[in-house]
């Protein structure tokens, strides 16, 4: 099983990626499964612990990390306003894990280009 958070290449400039695991309960996972959507997610450092804040989850779930991995993703974050965004939710055998990177949220006026260059290319396909 895959989920993946389309949005997030379109409103944010990716950069680093890392995988972490998630702390989630049976009716969690079968939320997961039905809803199938990560869009307006992003992650937290909250004393000490990152958290996974969704729409579609009532409470935070915990990520896990090393506690250097947390320290490294804290000290980026604020020395470069960056935000913890959630690109994937995926299975390696039975162990769920989250696929994140730092993003940088674009502007309007940069998603508008995206969108012409992403119609261009198209065009040019098609001829």
């Amino acid at each position: 099983m895959r989920i993946i958070n389309k949005k997030a290449r379109f409103d944010y400039k990716l950069f680093d990626r890392f995988e972490a695991g998630i702390v989630l309960v049976g009716e969690d996972v079968k939320v997961l499964k039905a809803l199938r959507n990560l869009s307006g997610s992003h992650a937290k450092i909250l004393s000490g612990e990152v958290f996974l804040i969704s729409p579609m989850f009532t409470k935070a779930k915990k990520l896990l990390l090393h506690k250097s991995e947390i320290v490294s993703v804290a000290t980026k974050m604020k020395q470069k306003g960056l935000t913890l965004v959630p690109l994937s939710v995926y299975t390696k055998g039975r162990i769920f894990k989250v696929g994140l990177a730092f993003g940088k949220a674009k502007r309007k006026f940069e998603k508008r280009e995206a969108i012409k260059k992403r119609d261009l290319e198209k065009e040019t396909r098609l001829r």
